[in-house]
């Protein structure tokens, strides 16, 4: 039994562009490096790994607390990545900071301890990001509280 692949086309427009095709009904989007080497006319490979990252872990929170029939409200994610020099002296993503917010207070949520306990494992990209980057994440409520 082989396991299911996702396939992403790339297609390089001129320079440092490039078209993402993910197939299917799913519209095309640009990636670009930003300058000097682009011209920043889409996100960049960095931005679309903090992208994923953020989306993985939204969803893996929205589906954590579904799970115990409770609504998080809207959910808001950013994801900052930290960019710098390896030993080899090549740039890299050193690190990422994940800040969640749920959109009701974090009293309102039944079960939302054992939801906060388990929803990073559950996170498909951010556990294989984890192989090489560290990767930090906080969630906070409605009101501002750190819940984790």
């Amino acid at each position: 039994m082989t396991s299911p692949r996702e396939t992403v086309r790339l297609t390089q427009v001129q320079d440092y562009r490039f078209d993402v095709a993910f197939g299917g009904d799913i519209p095309a989007m640009h990636c670009d490096e930003p300058p000097p080497l682009g011209a920043g006319a889409g996100p960049s490979p960095v931005q679309l790994l903090c992208a994923a990252v953020g989306n993985c872990l939204s969803a893996s929170l929205l589906f954590a607390v579904r799970k115990y029939k409770q609504d998080p409200g809207t959910i808001a994610c950013e994801v900052q990545a930290e960019v710098g020099r390896n030993a080899e002296n090549r740039l890299r993503v050193l690190g990422m900071a994940v800040t969640l917010n749920i959109g009701v207070p974090g009293d309102t949520v039944e079960h939302l301890d054992r939801a906060l306990a388990s929803f990073e494992d559950f996170c498909t990209v951010t556990q294989s990001v984890r192989t090489g980057i560290p990767v930090s994440v906080a969630v906070f409520d409605a009101h501002g509280a750190q819940l984790k």
